[in-house]
């Protein structure tokens, strides 16, 4: 059976890998950490899309069956441009995580954050405003979140400091707010935090999981997938730069060390 492909522009993507393990065990997986672009939020959409792009024909390179864009920024600018070019299903972590929302919210509110770029895309707007035009959206853009993960610093008073100043904003747009998309993969390791800042009746959404959901589902639908399997599913993973810092920095998502990481030259 032919593995799953999941790239994103860091580490933030590995969220979606530790999901995958624990839905879908017996799956092969092939990551890519576009690491020596990272971070995609400060790029233009036309850089995005050709980053995208590269990423997606090595993973096709590698005979994946399906390939997930674990990363917002790339989802809410590329994915429907290149998406009818491919045979095989490509998903993004826009959708899921927006579905889930509209469903729990009870005040009609939800507040979204993400990287500058996601946010100007207004693509978590769009999506809402498609199920459910009756639903206000609130944004802010956290351009230092993404930094400040990459580096580990995920419970250091800095970081407190930075998250409040983003998340008092947001709120001061609508209190009304009842659930909080995390709008980029590297944000669940910051729950914590921004749960420590926010109203504990605020939900967060961390699309990971259904962004899996609907991979099992479309598995499924195909007869192709493997994910009750008993035996482990095997793992590749490749970044473009830094397999060292990568490698390190890792663990924190996944809860365990990698035996290896390749340096790719070729995207």
């Amino acid at each position: 059976m032919r593995p799953i492909g999941v790239f994103d522009s860091g580490i933030g993507g590995l969220t979606v890998v530790k999901e995958l393990t624990r839905q879908l065990p017996g799956e092969d997986i092939i990551y890519l950490g576009d690491t020596a672009h990272l971070p995609y939020g400060i790029k233009s959409a036309d850089t995005i899309i050709r980053f995208t792009l590269d990423n997606i024909l090595f993973l096709l390179k590698q005979k994946v069956r399906l390939i997930i864009i674990a990363c917002n920024t790339a989802s809410s600018l590329a994915l429907d441009a290149i998406r009818g070019h491919f045979r095989i299903p490509i998903i993004g972590v826009i959708q899921p995580g927006v579905k889930q929302a509209t469903k729990i919210t009870r005040t009609k509110c939800i507040g979204v954050i993400g990287t500058r770029a996601t946010i100007d895309s207004q693509a978590y707007e769009s999506q809402i405003n498609r199920i459910n035009p009756l639903i206000k959206v609130i944004s802010q853009a956290c351009p230092l979140f993404v930094p400040l993960v990459e580096e580990g610093w995920v419970n250091q008073p800095e970081t407190i400091t930075i998250a409040k100043k983003y998340l008092k904003a947001l709120i001061k747009k609508n209190q009304k707010m009842d659930t909080l998309i995390l709008g980029c993969t590297h944000y669940p390791l910051l729950k914590s935090v921004i749960g420590s800042v926010l109203d504990r009746d605020i939900k967060l959404i961390d699309s990971a999981r259904q962004v899996v959901r609907e991979v099992a589902q479309i598995l499924q639908s195909e007869n192709s997938t493997r994910g009750n399997s008993r035996v482990n599913g095997r793992y590749k993973f490749y970044v473009t730069d830094d397999p060292e810092g990568f490698t390190h920095q890792a663990v924190r998502f996944l809860g365990h060390k990698l035996s290896q990481v390749r340096k790719i030259t070729d995207v």
